[in-house]
Order: structure tokens, then C-alpha cells, then sequence
């Protein structure tokens, strides 16, 4: 389904693109997929949410150390982006920025849990990340890319009001439903398998987003090559970090290294379209793209291991 959600996407913007009839619909269209996507998300994390008892949740060790190289590694990244001399270079560090800072996706649990790791820990760093991430996109990005015509403080305060509800909210109506209306959480809970075709919706959107941003953009094709390598060595590192930091039994290895890898790329992507460079919403798809081959490689070994 997945692979068939990312090839609608694109399909659909490209459709849009090269029918001129269809032209008149671009701006109302393109409205209402960011916006649908940003329900989508919401959606997504709330079910995560639903699903775990926050009495499950424990802090370890790994959800300290990768935190901390989220954010030192957000944060040096941007500090080299506001600094750089080429625009080129500039694009390929704001590119690797929304990469780096970007939550843990929704559905990290799903795989993290066929692996043989534990679901709890990953809801765990789920919350953190997105606490830590409501907190620091609003603060860095108005210093890479400082809005027109509005003050530094009063941007970083539009964008907490974007982002903030985004991440946060579904989890506390998650857990207040859990405590308060234990009828409506039973058939939440039974329902939340449903949730996998949300995803591809999302999903699909974001591709959409992506496409938009690489048809309309000047680069060349040393500049794209450039954001792919990025895209992928992000991904890469990302997952290797987390095994490391959960080296200390096998359980976490996985745990850790799917909490810290795999990201919610439809966030991602509105993230770079909305708020950065839009050409850096590119390097989410390039992302999704990366991490589901990795993950399809991760399920084939656990299976002809089994």
C-alpha cells in the first residue's frame, strides 16, 4: 500500500500540472491537502497514543542519549546553515535539518513490535521527541529563515501555535479519553488497526507536496543528486545511531534504532514546505522512500531468520 500511496501522490500533482483545465483548482486544492495533512498527522499520533497506558511507559537510557543527539545535531546544523557562504550549501543543511529534528513516526510502533522490540519504549520517545521538537522548531527556525515583516519572537510564537497542537494535543486527549470515557477508548482501540490507511493517505499528500516542490523549482540536477545523497546518509546515520545507543541488549538495539530512525516524513515534508526552503520538503519524500526500503529489508531477515 505504501508504495502505491507514493506513486499516487506524485501521479496526481503531475496530472494537475500538465492539464491546463485543471488549473483554476491549484490554489484551493493545494489548501486543502496541507491542511488535510496536518489532520492526518494529528490523527495518526492520537491512535498511537490511544493504544498505550502511560503506566507502561518507563524512561531508559537510550531515549536520554538519543534526544540529546537530536537536538545537539538540529541545533549545529542550523547554526552551519545560518552561516554558510553558498545558497547550494545552504539548501543541502536546511534539507538535513528537518531531517534530523523530525519526530518519530506514528507507525514506528507497528514495525518496531514485528521486529521483536517494545512498543511502550517507542510510544516513550514518541512523547519526548515531540515535546522536544514543539519546543526547538519554533525557536530555530525563525533564525534560519526569518519571516518578512514580523518580529523574531512574535514567528517563533506563530509557529509554536502551528506545531504545538499538532504534536501534543493527541496525546493528551488520548490519555483523557483513556481515564474518562472507557467505552468510547474500547472501540477506539478496536478500530485503531485502521489507522495503517490513514497513513497512506497522509502519505500520499506528502508525495504530492514533495512533487509540487521538485516541478517547480530551478535546481539542477547536480543540486537534486546533492539533496538525495543527503536524504539517504540522514537516513542512514539516524538508524545507526539508535542501535548503538541500544546496543546493550537486543530488545533496545531495535527499539532505539527504529524510535530514532524512522520519522513521521508527512510532518516532515508540510514542515519543509510551510516553513523552510519548499525544495526542502524533497529530501521528506527522499526520506520516506529510504526508510521504508529499510524497513522492507529489516521484516525480510526477521522472516527467513523465523
Amino acid at each position: 500500500m505504501l508504495p502505491l500511496a507514493m506513486v499516487t501522490g506524485a501521479v496526481l500533482y503531475l496530472v494537475y500540472h500538465f492539464v491546463p483545465a485543471l488549473a483554476p483548482l491549484g490554489p484551493v486544492c493545494g489548501r486543502i491537502a496541507s491542511d488535510l495533512q496536518r489532520l492526518v498527522i494529528a490523527v495518526l499520533l492520537f491512535f498511537q497514543f490511544i493504544k498505550t497506558a502511560p503506566g507502561t511507559m518507563h524512561f531508559r537510557r537510550w531515549h536520554l542519549y538519543a534526544i540529546l543527539f537530536q537536538a545537539f545535531i538540529f541545533v549545529g546544523t542550523a547554526f552551519l546553515a545560518v552561516n554558510a557562504d553558498s545558497a547550494d550549501i545552504r539548501l543541502l543543511l536546511e534539507c538535513a535539518m528537518i531531517c534530523l529534528i523530525c519526530p518519530t513516526a506514528s507507525a514506528a510502533g507497528v514495525i518496531t513490535e514485528r521486529l521483536g522490540g517494545r512498543l511502550s519504549d517507542t510510544v516513550t520517545y514518541l512523547l519526548i521527541i515531540n515535546v522536544a521538537a514543539a519546543l526547538l522548531i519554533p525557536t530555530v527556525i525563525p533564525m534560519v529563515k526569518p519571516a518578512t515583516g514580523i518580529g523574531f519572537w512574535s514567528y517563533v510564537l506563530i509557529l509554536a501555535g502551528k506545531i504545538f497542537p499538532l504534536l501534543i494535543v493527541p496525546c493528551l486527549l488520548a490519555w483523557l479519553i483513556r481515564f474518562f470515557f472507557k467505552k468510547l477508548h474500547a472501540r477506539l482501540v478496536a478500530w485503531s488497526s485502521n489507522s495503517f490507511y490513514v497513513w497512506g493517505i497522509g502519505l500520499m499528500l506528502a508525495i504530492m507536496l514533495a512533487t509540487k516542490a521538485l516541478v517547480l523549482s530551478d535546481l539542477s540536477a547536480g543540486t537534486i543528486f546533492c539533496i538525495v545523497l543527503v536524504s539517504m546518509a540522514c537516513t542512514a546515520l539516524q538508524f545507526a545511531a539508535g542501535r548503538h545507543f541500544g546496543k546493550r541488549n537486543a530488545e533496545d538495539k531495535i527499539t532505539a534504532g527504529q524510535a530514532l530512525g524512522q520519522k513521521n516524513t508527512g510532518f516532515l515534508i508540510w514542515l519543509g514546505y510551510s516553513y523552510m526552503t519548499p525544495v526542502t520538503s524533497i529530501a521528506g519524500g527522499l526520506y520516506a522512500i529510504w526508510q521504508n526500503l529499510f524497513n522492507s529489508w529489516e521484516l525480510y531477515q526477521k522472516s527467513h531468520k523465523r
